[in-house]
């Protein structure tokens, strides 16, 4: 199906527009609820629903929105994502650690996320980009925090202007319609990840050049074992224990020389034990009813 004109409905548009524009929350939630957006109250100055199912109590209902705003007249407006509300929205994170503009721009330039419907600014000073969800199809939820970006899809919400958040310094700021798109659509969820977070390359066939020869002497291998730097002591110990299985030396003679040098680069023995008594297992194919001190057979390369 293509799903390339799909965009949010003018009454939606307008509706969105004209809530935003409220100095209250009851009138605005109320003016969604009449335009079909599925709303549910969140407590004041906060995110957390205040319904017994959370978002999945939303309802475009007015009388269900008018009776729960009558009791809460300050709570912010929770809308669902994904199919639940039709919108589906990138979230561009900013925290003392970084931002997500720098991520977001990357990816409209590469066409992705450029048909936006509408911008809100957060309270954080970040960035609700809304969409239209894709009709027929799931959009989850994710999020890549090495990115500071987010995707609020099915299974998640947001909360609308012109509700209002409290920060951790005490200050009080509100989410506030920044403008609207002028060729709104749907964005490809999938492939924003994708290009957000591309799938690691496969391990290399061989070992890295600055590791020893297979056939190195027990010495030279746990030379290198010692020398290590803290994130490859079990990965450089494990593949010189499988050497050493490999070569015919059984368990005890592999950990007196690789023990050692294991926690001379920062391991403790119950880790270089665990990882010692696994390379044997993987490198000499044994069984648990067999002894690590059997005779390995080789690895296959």
């Amino acid at each position: 199906m293509d799903n390339s004109n799909q965009r949010p409905s003018p009454r939606v548009t307008t509706a969105y527009r004209d809530a935003a524009r409220k100095s209250d929350t009851r009138s605005a939630a109320l003016t969604l609820a009449l335009a079909g957006v599925p709303v549910f109250p969140c407590v004041r100055g906060g995110k957390q629903p205040l319904t017994a199912h959370g978002f999945h109590s939303a309802t475009n209902d007015p009388s269900r929105v008018e009776h729960w705003w009558a009791r809460m007249p300050e709570a912010n407006i929770g809308i669902p994502t994904g199919s639940a509300s039709g919108l589906v929205v990138v979230d561009v994170d900013v925290h003392r650690g970084g931002n997500g503009f720098r991520s977001f721009s990357e990816v409209t330039e590469n066409g992705i996320t450029e048909r936006w419907a509408w911008m809100v600014r957060t309270p954080s000073g970040g960035m609700h980009a809304y969409f239209a969800a894709t009709p027929g199809k799931d959009q989850p939820c994710w999020s890549i925090p090495s990115r500071h970006i987010d995707f609020r899809g099915d299974g998640g919400y947001i909360v609308a202007p012109p509700s209002a958040v409290t920060n951790p310094d005490g200050s009080t700021r509100p989410y506030s319609l920044v403008s609207f798109g002028r060729d709104a659509g749907t964005v490809d969820s999938v492939e924003l990840n994708r290009v957000l977070a591309p799938p690691k390359p496969p391990p290399r066939s061989g070992p890295p050049s600055s590791m020893p020869r297979a056939e190195s002497s027990p010495d030279r291998l746990a030379a290198w074992v010692a020398s290590r730097p803290e994130g490859a002591r079990n990965g450089g110990l494990f593949w010189a224990a499988c050497r050493m299985a490999e070569a015919g030396h059984d368990f005890s003679r592999t950990s007196l020389f690789l023990g050692d040098a294991a926690q001379s680069a920062g391991l403790s023995d119950t880790e270089a034990f665990r990882t010692i008594k696994s390379a044997y297992r993987i490198a000499s194919r044994l069984g648990p009813s067999n002894t690590l001190g059997s005779r390995p057979v080789p690895t296959r390369p």
